[in-house]
């Protein structure tokens, strides 16, 4: 099993930065519903918390406080831009680490989040606006789940 003493510090906080980046992607993506966007992210790293897996890493992942500086982007597109490098960064760190099974708790635990996050507050009618799909999409592309 792989565990947060295979990476470095900076590689670590690549892997950390990753499942919050995908949640800010998106309470981005569309309008309204900031609070329960990220109440619904922080409940999912709760909940994952609770259900302590078979996967050491993503033990490490879920007990840490997701935390992501979004005050360094100057528009939501910058910030989606970064956040799906980060999370591509991620998967490059964590194929060159982890198990493939580990990979998949990461990718499973990241494309949750963002659904999660999508599903926290209806806008126009719809549990996930158009603007969410797409991000989510854009999200599991980076991760390397297209099609997931």
């Amino acid at each position: 099993m792989t565990t947060k003493a295979a990476f470095s510090p900076e590689e670590w906080k690549v892997v950390l930065e990753g499942p919050p980046a995908a949640g800010l992607i998106v309470i981005t993506a569309a309008h309204g519903g900031t609070f329960r966007e990220t109440f619904a992210m922080s409940k999912t790293y709760a909940e994952a918390r609770s259900e302590h897996g078979d996967s050491e890493l993503l033990d490490e992942i879920v007990s840490a406080k997701p935390k992501v500086d979004h005050t360094r982007y100057h528009s939501p597109e910058e910030l989606k831009d970064h956040g799906l490098g980060q999370l591509r960064d991620a998967m490059a760190l964590l194929t060159s680490k982890a198990t493939a099974e580990e990979c998949d708790d990461y990718r499973r635990f990241v494309i949750t989040l963002a659904n999660k996050v999508a599903a926290a507050h209806r806008e126009h009618g719809q549990s996930v606006s158009p603007e969410e799909a797409a991000a989510i999409g854009q999200i599991t592309e980076a991760v390397g789940a297209a099609g997931s």
